[in-house]
Parts: structure tokens; C-alpha cells; sequence
């Protein structure tokens, strides 16, 4: 519980204690109307004053008509109702109306939180220093100091600090970040790095070709802020609907009160009866009801949703949710695990364990994803075999002895250099060779493998009422298209940088027709900009970046897709209750509402119309959670 949250729930618990005691203290002693009041003004003050000093500052903005100017009329009103003639006090109803409405506030601070507080955890991206060779010397300085020209030294292990282009060394660069792509990256002399990388082996020397402002790292943190400016929201129901009810309801009190009376003939004798009732309509048109049942359905809503591993950060989003027709997803982390998998061992001149086997020995020592990947998938390590002379060429493999036999293992640059002929794959993935003693042996693919989940999800969202899909990823050409027809998406676009993913996206909003919304679902860093300029960002949450959750709108902690269509469905089932609810109290209100314009409704009823009301909406959106 944050300190705003739990500081207002210690002022509910203090005026509702301060309530029960002035009202204890009322019957007791039976003080007179005066006395009453300044009795009960000290819960009203302590449950309301923040409504009633919103209300006076929207005032003097101009902001006359909304929920807080009507709370706080009516309220007002029901304290001064007893001192007309004839008229009973409701000193304590207009206590429980501030109350219930404080209450309500409260719920809807819960349920909202605090959407996106900054981007802070993209600064993880952000390198913080850059080793710049300078006067024959490698000295450390903050990235904003180096100048375009200037060469750095990129370590192993390091961020790569700055654009710019190899001049000496071979190295892997971890990608992912930035491109989504699920194979690091091999670069050399003469290789393009951008910033925001991981360099996985080897020494680099990298000629800067950008200042550290205009970088890839932070050209993606000024998409994130800029996205989130151009961020379209769904206005809050309550707010859009006092716009139009709360001067409608005051016009019509204050004819009620004066017209009648006007007309009779005798306007001072019938002022007080006919402002009498007046009051009672304000009292029943109170929106109470609709203020606390509408966050309260979306609270629940969204506590249903959290129970499920979805984290839906405000009510605004359920209602997109429920309007989305295009989903666009990206690839790598979303419907595919992002992590690397023998998908098939292809053998030429042995049998397919013997060639896992050999991979994974030559590969033993090696820290990179495609070398942990044979050594899981042959399983057996610890067989005795001998493993020497290992050599690692950067950007191509490895070669060692294992039992006495040279084995290479490695792509087709390997190969060529080598001077051995390979054989095609029909497989889509990354395609490992294997060579004994000279002599092609076979080869393996390895692949990042598709959720097991991804494919229903798709087609849930098509039986839900989504009509478009879109995958875009970072991958290759190949591997995109194998998996968009094996998961269903309707079209594909591959080999993205965060930028295209942001016109693509851009693009599908140009092109939406109505109220439809365009949904994204992401987990990358690079996903961040995309996420906050949709109608609707979606994360994976449990393996995907700190950057992409705080720019989400919605995250699944599970990093299930499936939870997509759930999140809909709850969306639905949410939005349905809340139009019950405003059915069940304007249906309600206007019938009493009526009936206190003819003078057939005691306070009682009015008070009904309000409280009561109030009550069984409450217990109508606690519906949600079952």
C-alpha cells in the first residue's frame, strides 16, 4: 500500500469513527438543529474536505460541472434540508454520501496505481562510462565526452557505449536489447556496432561515428518519451458523463424550485415546500452510486485479472482492451521462448548422437547461447572423453581434438575457410556443421522454439473478435515467415529496428477504422517505444525488460500469450457489469427522481435512491471477481 492510499484510509477510519460518535452524541443529549450541525461538520469536513476544496479550485478554473461541485452541492444541501419548515435534519446521510463517495476515490486510486512513474529502468541500457584511447593512453570517461572520430575499447562483458564501426577485432554482440534478434550477432573489421549492445568475447576497437546524443541507446530512450506524449487514452467514464448530467441535474432542481411557486400565485408560503423537494432531488441524484460502482467494478476487474498473472494498470485500459481488433506482436520472447534449442541433428557419415556428442564436447568451454544449447541438448558431459588443443575463431567456431579426432564446429564461413564442402538445410534456424578429420560429418539446426501456448492464442483472439494479426521481429526473412504460418499471424515484417516497429505501428493507427484500438505485445527493451505509443501495450512480464513493463499497459507476469485473450475476456466481462450497473442507478434514480418532483417521495426513498443504490452496485461489481 503506498503513503497517498493509506493515507486516505486512515482518514476514512477517522471520519467514520468521528460519524458514529457525533451521532451517539446527537441521540444522547438531543441538541438542537444548530448544534447538530456543527456537530456533524466536523465528520463532513474530515471525510470531504479534499472533494469540497477540488470542487472550489475547478471552480476557479472554469470547471464548473463535475462529480466533486455535485457532491459537494448535494451534500451541502442534505446538511441544511432540516432547518426548512416541515422538514426532517440529514445531517448524517450527507455525512455517509461524502463518505461513501471518499471511499470510492480511494478504491479508484488503488485500482489505477501509478501508471508508468518514468522510464527509469531504461537507463539499464544506457552505458555509463566509455574507455576512448587518447594521447597514446586508453583513459575512462562518460560517454558525453567522447567526440565522433575518437576510438574506444569495448571489452568483453561491456556495454558498447557509443555508434561506430570495428577497426580491429572479432567479437559476438548480444542484440537482443535493441533488435530483438534471437542470434547474437558476429562482427569484425569493418563491422557496424550500435550502442545498447552486449559484447560477448573478444576486444573491440570501434571508431565513433555518432555523438552519444544521437545514438541508438538514447535515439530509443526519446522514442519512449515521445510515444508516451502521443499516447491515446480513453477519457474517464465518470468525468465525461458529470460533463452532461450535473448541469442537467442542477437546472432542473433549481426549476423545480422556483417555477412551481412562481406559478402558484403565492410564491413565499410555497417556497418552502417546493425548495423542500428540491433538495430531496438533489439528494436522490446524487451520482454516489455511479462514482463508487464504476472504479469499484474496474478494481475488481483488475484484481481478477492479477489473480490470473495479469496486471492490468488502470480501468482505462479495460475498456481498450475490450476494443481491440488488431494485435501486433513481436517475435522473439513473446511467441517464441528467445532462447536457443536443437530443433534437429541432420547426420551425414554418422549416426545423430555421435554428432550431438562431438558438438557438444568441441563446445565445452565456449560461454556462448549456441554452445550451451548443444551441451543441453546432448546431455552427457561427464563420459570421459578428451577434449584438447580447443581454438575458437570469432564469428565462425570452434575447432578442438576430442579422442584424438579433429572435429570443427561452426557455419559456413568456417566451411569455406576451411575448404570442406557442406550440405543445404531445409530447416529454418541457425545451422551448425560439424567436420571429423577433414570430412563433413552433418549438421544441426538450432532454433528458438515457439510457445506451446502461442498458437491457441492467436486463434482465441480471431474467436474473440480481433480481425488482424501482425508479427514483427528482428529475425531474418526465413525465420519470420516459418513463424507466422506456423502460429496463424496474419502478416509478418522482419529484420525491424525499434524505429520501424514504431512506424509500423503508426501506420496500423492510421489505418484503423471506428473505435477499434491497436494492441502490442512486446518484453524487449527495444519493444519500450512501441509498447507506450500503441492504444494498448502489452508485456511479457517475468522474462522481459524492467523498460518494456514500465511502458506497458498491461503485463503478463507469467509470460503466457494465452493470457492475452484471458485479459479480453475479463475486460468483457468487466465493461458488462459496469453497464449494469449505470443501467440499475439511472433506471433507479430517475424513477425516484420523478416521484420527488410530485412530492411522492419521502426522504427515506431519497435517501434509498442514494445509499441504497449506492449498496447494491457495490455488491453487483464484487460480481467481477467470481
Amino acid at each position: 500500500m503506498d503513503k497517498e492510499t493509506r493515507s486516505d484510509l486512515i482518514g476514512i477510519i477517522i471520519s467514520g469513527v468521528l460519524l458514529v460518535t457525533v451521532y451517539i452524541v446527537d441521540t444522547v443529549f438531543s441538541l438542537p438543529l444548530w448544534g447538530s450541525l456543527l456537530l456533524y461538520l466536523i465528520p463532513y469536513l474530515a471525510a470531504g474536505h479534499e472533494t469540497l476544496m477540488e470542487a472550489g479550485e475547478n471552480i476557479l478554473h472554469g470547471e464548473i460541472f463535475d462529480e466533486n461541485f455535485l457532491m459537494a452541492l448535494s451534500t451541502i444541501g442534505a446538511l441544511f434540508i432540516g432547518f426548512l419548515p416541515g422538514a426532517e435534519p440529514q445531517f448524517a446521510e450527507a455525512v455517509f454520501v461524502m463518505l461513501f463517495f471518499r471511499v470510492g476515490e480511494m478504491l479508484e486510486h488503488i485500482a489505477e496505481g501509478k501508471s508508468r512513474k518514468s522510464i527509469a529502468a531504461l537507463m539499464d541500457m544506457r552505458p555509463d562510462c566509455a574507455h576512448v584511447e587518447r594521447r597514446g593512453e586508453t583513459i575512462t570517461v562518460a560517454p558525453e565526452e567522447v567526440l565522433p572520430g575518437e576510438v574506444i575499447l569495448i571489452r568483453p562483458g561491456e556495454k558498447v557505449p557509443m555508434d561506430g564501426v570495428v577497426l580491429d577485432g572479432v567479437s559476438s554482440l548480444n542484440t537482443v536489447a535493441l533488435t530483438g534478434e534471437s542470434v547474437p550477432r558476429d562482427v569484425e573489421t569493418g563491422s557496424t556496432v550500435i550502442s545498447g549492445c552486449v559484447n560477448l568475447s573478444g576486444v573491440l576497437r570501434v571508431k565513433v561515428s555518432k555523438p552519444f546524443g544521437e545514438s541508438t541507446a538514447m535515439k530509443i530512450l526519446d522514442l519512449v518519451e515521445n510515444a508516451g506524449e502521443k499516447k491515446s487514452k480513453s477519457e474517464n467514464f465518470i468525468t465525461k458523463f458529470a460533463r452532461y448530467y450535473t448541469p442537467t441535474v442542477i437546472g432542473c432542481a433549481l426549476l423545480l424550485a422556483v417555477l412551481p411557486p412562481l406559478f402558484s400565485g403565492d410564491f413565499l408560503s410555497n417556497l418552502s415546500s417546493w425548495l423542500y423537494r428540491s433538495l430531496s432531488f438533489l439528494v436522490i441524484s446524487c451520482p454516489c452510486a455511479l462514482v463508487i460502482s464504476v472504479p469499484l467494478t474496474f478494481f475488481c476487474g483488475i484484481g481478477r485479472a492479477s489473480k490470473r498473472g495479469i496486471l492490468i494498470k488502470g480501468s482505462q485500459y479495460m475498456e481498450t482492451l475490450t476494443k481491440v481488433d488488431t494485435v501486433v506482436f513481436d517475435k522473439t520472447g513473446t511467441l517464441t521462448h528467445g532462447v536457443f534449442e536443437v530443433t534437429a541433428v541432420h547426420p551425414h557419415t554418422c549416426d545423430e548422437t555421435h554428432l550431438l556428442h562431438l558438438a557438444a564436447h568441441v563446445e565445452r568451454y565456449s560461454t556462448h547461447p549456441i554452445a550451451l544449447s548443444l551441451r543441453q541438448a546432448y546431455g552427457n558431459e561427464d563420459d570421459n572423453c578428451e577434449v584438447s588443443n580447443v581454438h575458437e575463431t570469432a564469428g565462425e567456431g570452434i575447432c578442438a581434438r576430442v579422442n584424438g579426432h579433429e572435429v570443427w564446429v561452426g557455419n559456413e564461413k568456417l566451411m569455406k575457410r576451411i575448404g570442406v564442402s557442406w550440405k543445404p538445410c531445409h530447416h529454418t534456424g541457425t545451422i551448425i556443421h560439424v567436420v571429423i578429420d577433414h570430412e563433413y560429418a552433418g549438421h544441426i539446426v538450432i532454433s528458438d522454439t515457439i510457445k506451446k501456448t502461442a498458437p491457441a492464442t492467436i486463434s482465441r483472439l480471431k474467436e474473440s473478435g480481433v480481425s488482424r494479426t501482425v508479427m514483427l521481429t528482428g529475425d531474418c526473412a526465413d525465420v519470420g515467415r516459418e513463424a507466422a504460418e506456423a502460429l496463424g499471424i496474419d502478416e509478418y515484417h522482419a529484420e525491424l529496428l525499434p524505429a520501424d516497429k514504431v512506424g509500423y505501428v503508426e501506420r496500423l493507427l492510421a489505418e484503423k477504422h471506428g473505435n477499434g484500438a491497436v494492441a502490442f505485445v512486446g518484453d524487449g527493451i527495444n519493444d519500450a517505444p512501441v509498447l507506450a505509443r500503441a492504444d494498448i501495450g502489452i508485456a511479457m512480464g517475468a522474462l522481459g525488460s524492467e523498460a518494456a513493463i514500465e511502458a506497458a499497459d498491461v503485463v503478463l507476469m507469467d509470460d503466457d500469450p494465452e493470457k492475452i485473450a484471458e485479459a479480453r475476456q475479463i475486460a468483457g466481462h468487466t465493461l458488462f457489469i459496469v453497464r449494469q450497473n449505470i443501467v440499475l442507478t439511472l433506471a433507479i434514480k430517475f424513477t425516484v427522481l420523478i416521484l420527488a418532483a410530485f412530492n411522492c417521495a419521502p426522504m427515506w426513498l431519497a435517501v434509498f435512491a442514494d445509499v441504497g443504490v449506492t449498496f447494491l452496485a457495490i455488491v453487483n461489481a464484487m460480481r467481477v471477481m467470481k
